[in-house]
């Protein structure tokens, strides 16, 4: 239970942020969708091992050589207290020789062996890690932005960090003392049958109360390392989006209230842990003392057997040593469970993702587009979200070329119809067509060549000036970069910066304006050069007289090429050769600047509102 859920305020808040995170990703906590989640991750797992096949049987006969290797101590030490000592009493010193030297013979076969196993599997597992991040990666940019509104930054964060982390310790660490656990208890199961099957009967009678004792942990620590990996995940949402958002904290005050709400996710995860070391506490303690019991049981028959002569003492040795070394490795089982169960709950996430499918995939056998001139149709498209339908049947026309303002109150459609433009979705029915061509029956890169969208974010990465401008275009020349920048109207205040065009942007652009930052992002899709210019309300963080230097660039800028422009500000509107009026997803009015203006319809009042709100 939570340590909040009782409660209400800072703590019950927390609560609900974790339920949250564990309930968006999965619905593990079912039975039906347990087994799924299993079986899902299973199939991610075989994924990542099925190119390693080949190192996998190699890595299965060094630890079984390995582990032979290591088993015959116990039997050479019996041997030699049967055998070598009575020798040697009667001065007969070559059974202790050989002895000696098949021991260390062992000794060395089972050290360089280790090191091999050790090297093998290690570089093994990094492997499989290095796939898995950059498959996780690769998958996760190309995922809808559906999923990205859905599924929270820290939430990503956490599977390529703590949940990849959780698997490469298993596979560096766990792995090994599983393998050779298994191996030990398997062999040395069999060898203790074998040398002496009274004594192995005894030894079989602890196989029940270890079994219940097993099967005990299992089935609670499922539960619990599960519940790990979701506090932890909650934690690094709460630290991710309190980071992200620090202008807003610090704005609004929010360092006590983000204090309260951590220490609260905290405290849930400090207990989830503390449930994970209670089991591993029961379990271990509970393994050695059935071992101890067992020896005591097995020491005591065998003693015995010894007095009445049907056992040798170097046997009996023998057998306490086998049996230690069977009951040891138990516990390194254990400490493997704990990394397995973690590494599973972490494998259970990854894999979630990975099944999550791109709504907008590229075609199987797409048509190409060599040379892309710009021309928009919608035809009879229809979308949604979630169930709401904004576009109910959206016909439209824009000639190669042509200039097209949207306008509308928020929620007519605007920036739906500019995302199924881009292709950041699919219509559910319909068609959306660029030169004649379904936008899906296109490539991405066909696509991203001939069309770009800035939008009022105006995102810019860490590095230069420079490099945010060439992000539109990779390896464009700085003669390249600056003449955007030029066409654009950013090339005075670039040149001001402290570095010029080399000038850091810092994170997010912190260093620029509001208005500095769109500028840059005008430059890169500028720098692009596509057929299609789609400006999503691009110009509403600009100040007036960025905002008419802008507008002076794009007159030049968009006259030969299709651009979509959407805004507020209707000054925007003037340089556009044709106004939509959108309203519930229809199109209402369709002309140019100055007959719609000039009419009695929706843009005139629109026109005539916005020229009062400046008196």
């Amino acid at each position: 239970m939570s340590a909040s859920s009782p409660a209400t305020g800072p703590a019950s808040d927390a609560a609900e942020n974790w339920r949250g995170v564990a309930t968006e990703d999965t619905d593990e906590l079912s039975t039906g969708a347990g087994v799924f989640l299993r079986d899902r991750s299973r199939r991610l797992l075989g994924e990542l091992l099925a190119p390693h096949h080949r190192a996998l049987w190699g890595l299965l006969a060094t630890i079984t050589v390995q582990n032979i290797a290591w088993l015959a101590g116990p039997f050479l030490i019996g041997v030699g207290i049967d055998v070598a000592v009575p020798a040697l009493i009667d001065g007969n010193v070559r059974p202790l020789v050989w002895i000696t030297v098949a021991m260390l013979g062992a000794a060395a076969v089972d050290t360089v062996l280790r090191f091999v196993f050790l090297t093998w599997s290690g570089r093994v597992g990094q492997i499989m890690l290095l796939t898995l991040r950059r498959r996780v990666f690769t998958h996760v940019q190309r995922l809808p932005l559906s999923f990205h509104e859905r599924y929270t930054s820290g939430k990503t964060i956490s599977r390529l960090t703590s949940d990849v982390e959780a698997l490469a310790e298993l596979l560096d660490e766990g792995l090994d003392n599983l393998v050779t656990a298994l191996f030990s208890v398997l062999t040395i199961g069999i060898v203790l049958v074998a040398l002496d099957p009274p004594l192995g009967l005894v030894a079989l009678l602890g196989f029940p109360a270890l079994f219940w004792v097993a099967r005990w942990f299992q089935r609670n620590s499922t539960a619990a390392y599960r519940r790990t990996r979701e506090t932890i995940a909650a934690l690094i949402v709460q630290f991710t989006e309190t980071f992200g958002g620090i202008r807003a904290v610090q704005a609004f005050r929010r360092e006590p209230r983000n204090d309260e709400l951590y220490a609260a996710l905290n405290e849930d995860n400090r207990k989830a842990h503390d449930r994970a070391f209670w089991l591993i506490a029961v379990f271990v303690p509970a393994v050695t003392l059935i071992g101890n019991l067992v020896t005591v049981a097995v020491l005591g028959y065998g003693a015995l057997r010894v007095m009445d002569g049907a056992l040798a003492v170097g046997t009996l040795v023998s057998f306490l040593l086998y049996l230690r070394r069977f009951f040891d490795p138990l516990q390194d089982v254990a400490m493997f469970y704990n990394s397995y169960q973690s590494a599973t709950a972490a494998l259970e996430k990854l894999s979630g993702v990975l099944e999550e499918r791109p709504l907008v995939a590229e075609p199987a056998d797409p048509t190409p587009l060599p040379e892309p001139r710009g021309e928009l149709v919608f035809d009879a498209v229809r979308f949604g979200y979630t169930g709401s339908v904004v576009l109910p049947h959206l016909d439209l026309r824009i000639p190669a070329g042509e200039t097209v303002a949207l306008v509308g109150a928020t929620g007519a459609g605007k920036s739906t119809l500019a995302r199924l433009a881009a292709r950041f979705y699919d219509p559910t029915g319909g068609a959306v067509r660029l030169d004649g061509v379904p936008l899906d029956r296109l490539t991405d890169a066909d696509l991203r060549r001939a069309v770009v969208m800035v939008t009022q974010e105006s995102f810019l990465f860490s590095g230069s000036v420079a490099d945010n401008i060439s992000f539109g275009r990779p390896g464009a020349g700085r003669d390249q970069i600056e003449a955007a920048a030029r066409a654009i109207g950013a090339h005075e205040f670039i040149t001001a910066l402290p570095e010029g065009y080399d000038t850091d942007v810092s994170k997010r652009g912190g260093r620029l304006s509001a208005g500095q930052r769109q500028l840059v992002s005008f430059a890169r899709a500028f720098l692009a050069d596509p057929a299609l210019l789609i400006l999503d309300e691009a110009t509403s963080s600009l100040d007036v007289p960025s905002e008419r230097l802008v507008q002076r660039a794009l007159q030049t800028l968009l006259a030969d090429r299709t651009a979509v422009i959407i805004a507020h500000r209707l000054s925007t509107v003037e340089i556009a050769d044709r106004v939509l009026v959108m309203e519930a997803g229809r199109i209402v009015e369709d002309g140019s600047p100055a007959d719609l203006v000039a009419g009695t319809g929706r843009f005139a009042d629109l026109h005539r509102a916005w020229a009062d709100s400046l008196v």
